[in-house]
């Protein structure tokens, strides 16, 4: 029974101190847990955008997103472990940097060809030159020697298409259209722009004939395309102290971009950088969207007009250039000078050429200087 006892106590002191081993095993367990729990998961961009400071850019190479994780790009293992215990992940890459930054610099050295793109892609550690359409056998050569100077440091792919802008160019003499609904319908009206002009502040706006807003048409777009330009501000049809025509159309857009210049049918284009009184007997163009007469006169400087309509409007340029229907609006201009906005003409309905040899026929304006005083604004 003795003996019997003694097992039994051994066993009881051996469960004991295998207890306390267990004990001492998992209280040092939970210890070395502690001393090497990991750091706290970056993810602001900008702390790791100071790790690679610290590092320098001689051992960095970026910081971007790769699966929804912040990835610091570094050239050496040390660099990696620094950026692993600072919580974020590291990528080792051959390329730092500065030697991208480097490679890059060489490019630019040849920037302004058209059609061209270079940039330094961090996620795939190179930079990238992209070549689209349009680029000459000559250009496409010599980007693609320099480009090898600097081996896989630099990546070449040529891409379909050009690279245009995504805004939309607006110039006097352009076409512009309006919808507005009137007698239970719905109509569209076609004039033409006159002038780009702006105020003290450099806020843009465009001229055109104000009897272009009749019925309620003051919401306007670019005829071609239909591209949204803006509202009109202010307009006049004989209801203002000098009874003239024009209208004041606000940009709102800013995807569209207003040049001081005016617009020719075959493209080509005209700086405009003052405005002045007409002269009887000066030289003058016209530019409309339906048509254009680049050979006219200016026959009377202060001429009194009533339309078929019964309108009369005061202080008007009469000149011998051609007009049709869609040309209100458009522009009257001496080199590069603007004179008058398109009100009106006879023979509206028949056909108008470059020079249109018709003795007989008018076209009356709105002079430019007499609006801008009034409105305090100014072409470019």
């Amino acid at each position: 029974m003795q003996r019997e006892a003694d097992v039994h106590r051994r066993n009881r002191l051996y469960r004991g101190i295998g207890a306390a081993a267990a004990s001492a095993v998992l209280v040092l367990t939970a210890l070395t847990t502690t001393a090497h729990a990991a750091p706290a998961r970056i993810t602001d961009p900008a702390k790791a955008t100071a790790i690679t400071r610290q590092l320098g850019s001689a051992r960095t190479a970026g910081v971007y997103y790769r699966e929804d994780r912040i990835v610091v790009a570094v050239t050496d293992q040390a660099a990696a472990e620094t950026v692993r215990d600072a919580g974020a992940v590291a990528e080792v890459v051959p390329h730092s940097t500065a030697e991208l930054k480097s490679a890059k610099a060489g490019l630019d050295e040849m920037a302004g060809v058209p059609n061209t793109s270079w940039s330094i892609d961090q996620r795939n550690n190179r930079v990238d030159v992209q070549l689209y359409d349009g680029v000459s056998a000559a250009d496409r050569d010599r980007i693609v020697k320099v480009a090898a100077e600097y081996g896989d440091a630099v990546d070449v792919t040529e891409r379909s298409g050009k690279i245009e802008r995504t805004a939309y160019d607006m110039r006097g003499g352009l076409g512009i259209t309006s919808e507005y609904s009137s007698g239970g319908s719905n109509w569209v009206v076609t004039c033409s722009a006159g002038f780009n002009v702006q105020n003290s502040s450099g806020k843009k706006y465009l001229l055109t004939a104000g009897h272009c807003m009749n019925n309620g048409a003051v919401t306007w777009n670019r005829r071609s395309g239909d591209i949204p330009l803006g509202r009109a501000t202010e307009w006049y049809y004989g209801n203002n102290t000098d009874q003239s025509d024009y209208g004041v159309v606000e940009y709102t857009n800013s995807n569209v971009t207003p040049y001081g210049t005016v617009q020719y049918r075959d493209g080509s284009t005209s700086q405009i950088t003052r405005s002045a009184s007409a002269f009887e007997g000066e030289k003058v163009k016209r530019i409309g969207t339906m048509s254009q007469d680049l050979v006219g006169m200016v026959l009377k400087t202060d001429a009194t007009v009533t339309y078929d309509d019964g309108t009369t409007l005061h202080h008007m340029i009469e000149a011998s250039n051609c007009a049709i229907h869609g040309d209100s609006g458009g522009s009257l201009f001496s080199a590069e000078t603007a004179l008058g906005i398109q009100s009106g003409a006879n023979y509206a309905d028949e056909p108008c050429g470059d020079s249109d040899s018709q003795a007989d026929r008018s076209s009356w304006y709105t002079p430019v200087y007499r609006v801008l005083s009034q409105e305090g604004l100014a072409v470019y």
